[in-house]
């Protein structure tokens, strides 16, 4: 059995300003745990999600301003950063990108800090890090996430429709991917039921790659040029394009925990992640909307292991009842996968089962209060 790592967790309960959610995170910030992570000079990458335009879950950007003025006194220079999104929306170039971060908030007057996309204009700047698993043999990481010297991993724990739920492994895994690094780690093949099918387009126009068409007035998808992302199957309201789940699933879930590895991989002792347990939503903050919670706001917590802190960040929602006013279908009450509740067809705990075997982490961890 592993060691257990350390989860500090602070709630959001406030009766003061001395207590509220800004002086809560730099409580946490101020663990004596973390004084070495970062350094003077240290050109420290805050790998944050920026939102989609319209959606209203995505972290707080003056909890990001706790974070850069504390990396600033050490001497740190923090920026913040991201990756361009596979599927199309106001993220998958860098101009959109930057335009629709700024107006989510991340402005420099808000968070103190430049904000850069990490993988270029169009996705192209990256290199291949070597990790040898199972799957992959090596992973795409953006040059810009390679090449800081520590790096802050700020998600927003919350449900989604092809990990179960998304926290620090998928941030790390994702968000430090190029789109070719995102299409390796999706690869998952669609296929279309045609008597299910109405014509309606939805799936060819979410397509990122234009892999689908319409023939006789039913979607065909060209498995040559599919990228594997899945927009079209949660875009589909028939039902008509489908995975097979028992197998597709799984291999992506472990490809996306190997390409969080790599994401770290040249900077050990050099990464703190901190979650928030706030407005924990069904989906990804990459839709443009965000839907009623499935439990209610909890706290924020901090760790040095990814593993560990999504591993507990899980076990404090599904310790909660779920909301009723929620996409929650079952599994409403304490004790209960909240996110199996939500997206039947998906374990998201085989990320934290498969990031421990490959040495990105520990499930056994010590919940301390602050």
């Amino acid at each position: 059995m592993h060691m257990a790592s350390n989860v500090y967790f602070t709630d959001i309960r406030s009766r003061s300003e001395k207590d509220n959610n800004q002086s809560k995170i730099h409580k946490l910030l101020l663990q004596k745990e973390f004084s070495s992570i970062f350094s003077k000079n240290d050109l420290t990458a805050i790998k944050i999600h920026f939102g989609e335009k319209g959606n209203d879950a995505y972290i707080n950007p003056t909890y990001v301003r706790v974070a850069t003025d504390y990396l600033k006194r050490l001497g740190s220079k923090p920026f913040l950063t991201d990756t361009n999104t596979l599927y199309k929306g106001s993220r998958s170039n860098a101009v959109d990108h930057l335009v629709t971060a700024i107006e989510n908030g991340f402005a420099y007057a808000v968070v103190g800090a430049p904000l850069i996309i990490a993988d270029g204009l169009i996705s192209r700047d990256f290199e291949s890090v070597d990790i040898n698993k199972k799957h992959l043999k090596t992973v795409k990481i953006a040059q810009t996430i390679l090449n800081a010297q520590s790096m802050l991993v700020m998600s927003h724990f919350k449900g989604h429709e092809m990990s179960g739920f998304g926290g620090a492994i998928k941030n790390l895994a994702m968000g430090c991917a190029p789109v070719a690094g995102k299409m390796e780690q999706h690869s998952s093949r669609p296929y279309i039921k045609t008597d299910l099918c109405i014509g309606c387009k939805s799936c060819a126009q979410v397509c990122p790659v234009e892999a689908i068409t319409l023939s006789n007035k039913k979607a065909t998808l060209d498995t040559k040029k599919c990228a594997g992302c899945g927009d079209c199957l949660f875009t589909c309201s028939t039902g008509a394009i489908s995975l097979n789940w028992d197998t597709e699933l799984p291999q992506f879930i472990e490809r996306m925990t190997e390409s969080a590895l790599g994401a770290v991989h040249n900077k050990e002792g050099k990464v703190l992640y901190i979650n928030f347990l706030l407005k924990i939503s069904p989906e990804c903050d990459c839709y443009g909307y965000a839907d009623s919670p499935l439990v209610p706001d909890i706290g924020i917590l901090a760790s040095q292991d990814p593993i560990a802190l999504d591993r507990a960040c899980f076990d404090l929602v599904n310790a909660q009842t779920g909301l009723i006013n929620s996409q929650l279908s079952c599994n409403h009450e304490p004790g209960q996968d909240k996110f199996k509740g939500t997206h039947t067809y998906v374990d998201g705990t085989l990320a934290l089962s498969y990031g421990e075997t490959i040495g990105l982490g520990t499930n056994n961890y010590n919940l301390i209060k602050t």
